[in-house]
């Protein structure tokens, strides 16, 4: 026993949080990490994270511990809703869910029997499109995307057809070697923990961190070095890097000859059917200059040409891939003295970073005593590393240039040899994947009216475009059509534009899941909420029908006809699984589960109601069986799955694969490809909610290129073939639409659209102005302006979270010192900001953690009153406020989206904007956006009318207080 003195309190020093604990997976950002969740009661008490989980190994940050108030939120709906009054009134009536699924199934079957086209499903903060995407193709519809088209595609795509991998959350830096790492345009929301993690290996070993972004916070406020970029120049830098490394000669010759297409030929024949093709022999194998002859350029141990022009048998030239390279970033218009202006980096600065990566990645001797076997047979005793990492995210990608900074990154890492091998960026399971990957969006109907393919994928040429035969679009967003050519995961935010003018035609139904469109997840807000609610001359909205699942009253709801109230994470069985985004590491693959640890139905409202909510996961299965989708329904028509859970563990989407990896087989001693398991997620509960997979020691690095390791992964059925994977410098899918716009081959863009891609299609990365700033007066739009997003906050449904507000309840408008005194503007002032499409009325802060010609916000704070159950004078209502407001969805000449030519991504941070000081009289107001009628309550404007999606509940929120 403890010894104690008279008097003293016998206290329990380790109390138990709980009567009881479980595992699952943590929702409140895309990280994924596992969490402990203590019970008492069979309530929830405690969160924590899970030590064993490999994602961050107990790890937890703020958002993930306030999981108990999201789970706790008055803000969670109760049972359906079938609007009653106008849409953005808020009047409801509550349905049962048998009259809800019955209105949904009238609505969707005449649908999908006259045209599957007419039903738009579009998802947004989704983390089930293994399962959304498969039923969007068994319904038939072209007409699906998730929410990587306003987040992250340029990425995606940038590095899937350059490396055949990406950053974001499918690569990581080796954390464990790596000497110098970048950090390009990386805010604090997405992989958060294992990133903090791995910086303080860093910092504990000594390694230098670099953040390039125009405001310093989070990772780059603990960096070694910040360059306050200004946005949208991240490709201008790195041309210039390249620039002085092939100026320098520190480039990995032999790395780039080995694992990529340096030394591949590319036809000289400017007009010709062929010109910027890889020279290829009759057997398709590419080919190379070895000793004044054609060679098979993926042969092993040659020594071909990387530089010169070579006459080919039939007459015309070639020069290999590396000469082309080195001639375009050799040129002086990318030299550091040339761009430094325009990044606001100094010329030196840029010179001496490119020294230091260079002396990283060569001078440092790494080399790891690991033997391994490459594609070709040959055996190596040692793996030799080049310790310098990059990692990248949305600050980059969220441009209109930001597909060729992304590819302009990726070909600086290659240049250095620095992809996949020790102390560089790594690829983690189940990538790299064949370059382009597979799988092609799927265009036609079978006879059962599926699509022959699912919906999104990558075009590999122009005869996969979704385009008709005058070569105008088939989807209602427009991706895939000669606009957007590589729009892989859809573009949601030209869906209502397009919705609503009936291009390409109109639509019937819109089925969305967790998209916030009435707000903060489009671009436009104010014009978006006059689609949602706009009528034909008849006297019918011209977007007939909106069928909306979300777990919390959101903007969004008030605008649905329908609403299919979803569980909170803590309620219901879903897949993190390696068809989608899997939690894999460098070293491992893993996959996870989340299960439900209560019934919804035991967990009241803030009323004290019972709640009637389901899992939309197991909604859509549900309805796809009421509509006898294939794949959803047996012989009898009775339907295929119970619910989720039993899809999970028992579809197929080929032979032996299916959404979880761990435990296949009727005896679950198989992994990645085996037969259902029954027991397979009691096994995953078993383990901690997760499954992990080791890669073999020899098989962890030069992934590309390692027959371990693609033996390893063609067994667990990640990839097709063993056969290695070439990494690309230069884009010959890209210049297949060039040689399209120049008037070659069956398929060509219309007139209308040849020079834009021909421009952009460059196989090689460029650099152009964002179009934004290239179309305005920038005398009269002088300043970026940009969001972040908190490392305390996710999306919307963080900043309703009662712990999560207390950090912060509203946002300011961030600015340099500097910034304020030009523009005559002092702290806490308020201002107006104005863009070609409107203008805001916000509250200033002076900040020295920003680029001087860039003003910033944290994202997603700013509320509409009403929305969210928070209080009518709730602070993010009143001094909240988006950036949404001036953001347009169209460019400023009108003629194409507001987005990346080559992706379709939404270009978020083209942002330009004036500033001043606003009169007095101003700020006020409770009224309809635009009105500015004072108050003694200071307002952001624009203000609408607060939304009435119920009244939050009076006094603190309390959740153990009972428990005490």
């Amino acid at each position: 026993m403890r010894a104690h003195l008279p008097n003293e309190p016998d206290l329990d020093l380790s109390p138990s949080p709980g009567d009881e604990v479980k595992t699952t997976t943590c929702y409140m950002c895309a990280c994924r990490c596992g969490i402990k969740v203590w019970l008492r009661d069979g309530g929830i008490r405690y969160i924590q994270g899970n030590p064993s989980h490999p994602v961050n190994q107990g790890v937890l940050c703020a958002k993930g511990a306030s999981g108990i108030m999201q789970h706790h939120s008055p803000a969670r709906l109760t049972r359906p809703l079938l609007r009653v009054g106008e849409r953005g009134s808020g009047e409801f009536r509550e349905i049962e869910w048998d009259e809800a699924m019955e209105i949904a199934t009238s609505w969707l079957a005449p649908v999908r029997e006259r045209n599957p086209d007419e039903l738009a499903f579009f998802t947004g903060r989704d983390q089930s499109q293994a399962l959304t995407g498969w039923w969007a193709q068994q319904f038939g519809t072209i007409n699906y995307a998730a929410h990587g088209g306003f987040c992250s595609v340029n990425m995606a795509a940038g590095g899937l057809y350059t490396l055949g991998g990406s950053f974001w959350e499918f690569g990581e830096p080796d954390w464990e070697h790596t000497r110098y790492l970048m950090l390009w345009g990386v805010a604090e929301d997405h992989d958060s923990n294992p990133i903090k993690l791995g910086l303080g290996k860093l910092k504990a070993r000594g390694a230098k961190v670099v953040a390039v972004n125009p405001v310093r916070t989070g990772y780059g406020a603990i960096a070694d070095e910040w360059i306050g970029i200004r946005p949208g120049t991240d490709g201008l830098f790195a041309f210039a890097l390249i620039h002085e490394l092939l100026r320098m000669d520190r480039i990995d010759l032999d790395y780039l000859v080995r694992y990529a297409d340096a030394h591949w030929l590319v036809v000289k024949d400017p007009g010709g059917a062929e010109d910027g093709l890889f020279v290829r022999d009759g057997e398709g194998r590419p080919q190379c200059w070895v000793a004044d002859a054609l060679h098979p350029a993926d042969a092993p141990d040659v020594s071909p040409a990387v530089v010169g022009e070579y006459v080919l048998p039939d007459g015309r030239t070639a020069v290999p891939a590396f000469h082309l390279v080195a001639e375009r970033y050799l040129d002086p218009q990318y030299a550091p003295d040339a761009v430094a202006e325009r990044c606001g980096i100094p010329a030196d600065t840029i010179r001496r970073i490119a020294r230091e990566l260079a002396e990283a990645a060569f001078e440092s001797n790494l080399s790891l005593p690991i033997a391994w076997t490459d594609s070709w047979g040959r055996e190596h005793a040692e793996m030799v590393g080049r310790p310098v990492a990059l990692h990248a995210m949305r600050g980059i990608s969220a441009h209109s240039n930001g597909f060729h900074t992304c590819r302009g990154l990726h070909l600086l890492q290659l240049l250095l040899g620095a992809v996949d091998a020790p102390g560089s960026f790594r690829y983690q399971p189940p990538y790299p994947k064949p370059i382009p990957p597979p799988n092609r969006p799927g265009r036609a109907r079978r006879e059962d009216g599926s699509l022959d393919a699912g919906p999104l994928g990558f075009v590999h040429g122009p005869e996969d475009l979704l385009v008709d035969a005058d070569g105008q679009p088939r989807r209602i967003d427009h991706a895939y059509s000669w606009a957007y050519p590589l729009s892989a995961h859809g573009m949601m935010h030209t869906l209502l534009r397009n919705a609503h003018a009936g291009d390409p035609y109109r639509i019937d139904t819109l089925l969305m899941f967790m998209a916030n469109m009435a707000w903060n997840s489009s671009m436009n807000t104010r014009e978006t909420i006059a689609w949602l609610t706009d009528r034909d001359d008849d006297g019918e909205y011209r977007i007939p029908r909106i069928i909306y699942s979300d777990a919390y009253a959101s903007e969004m709801v008030a605008y649905a006809d329908l609403v299919l109230p979803d569980t909170t994470y803590l309620e219901r069985f879903d897949a993190i699984s390696m068809l989608d985004r899997p939690i894999s590491d460098a070293d491992g693959a893993a996959d996870a589960i989340r299960q439900p640890l209560f019934d919804a139905a035991t967990q009241p409202d803030k009323d004290g109601r019972a709640r009637d909510v389901r899992g939309f996961q197991s909604v859509l299965l549900d309805l796809g069986a009421r509509l006898g989708l294939p794949g959803m329904v047996h012989a009898d028509g009775s339907p295929q799955y119970r619910d989720y859970a039993d899809y999970i563990v028992r579809h197929e989407r080929t032979p032996g694969v299916g959404l979880l990896a761990g435990w296949r087989g009727e005896n679950g001693t198989q992994a990645g490809k085996g037969a259902p398991n029954p027991e397979q997620l009691q096994r995953y509960i078993d383990n901690g909610g997760f499954w992990r997979e080791e890669v073999p020691e020899h098989a962890r690095y030069f992934k590309m290129g390692n027959r371990g390791y693609l033996e390893w992964a063609q067994a667990l059925g990640f990839i097709g073939s063993s056969a290695p994977i070439t990494l690309h410098l230069y884009a010959e899918h890209l210049q297949k639409f060039r040689l399209a716009a120049q008037g070659h081959g069956e398929h060509q863009p219309p007139e209308e659209h040849r020079e834009r891609v021909e421009t952009y299609f460059d196989p090689l990365p460029m650099w152009y102005t964002p179009f934004e700033q290239a179309q305005v007066d920038e005398a009269e739009f002088p300043l970026h302006a940009i969001t972040q997003r908190p490392m305390f906050m996710y999306h919307a449904w963080g900043s309703q979270n009662a712990w999560l507000r207390q950090i912060a309840a509203r946002n300011w408008l961030y600015m340099h010192p500097d910034t304020g005194a030009r523009h005559g503007v002092a702290d806490e002032d308020w201002v107006v900001v104005a863009s070609h499409l409107g203008e805001i009325t916000v509250q200033a802060k002076f900040a020295g953690n920003v680029q001087p010609d860039t003003l910033w916000t944290w994202n997603a704070i700013g509320k509409r009153r009403g929305a969210w159950r928070l209080d009518a004078d709730a602070p993010e209502g009143r001094k909240g406020f988006l950036l949404n407001h001036l953001i347009s969805d169209i460019t400023p000449r009108g003629d194409y989206a507001n987005a990346d030519p080559v992706t379709g991504q939404a270009a978020w941070f083209d942002l330009r904007v004036s500033l001043r000081r606003a009169p007095p009289d101003t700020t006020g107001g409770t009224g309809d956006a635009g009105d500015r009628t004072t108050d003694a309550t200071t307002l952001t404007q624009p203000q609408f009318e607060p939304l009435a999606l119920g009244d939050a509940p009076g006094g603190p929120l309390r959740y153990g207080a009972r428990k005490r």
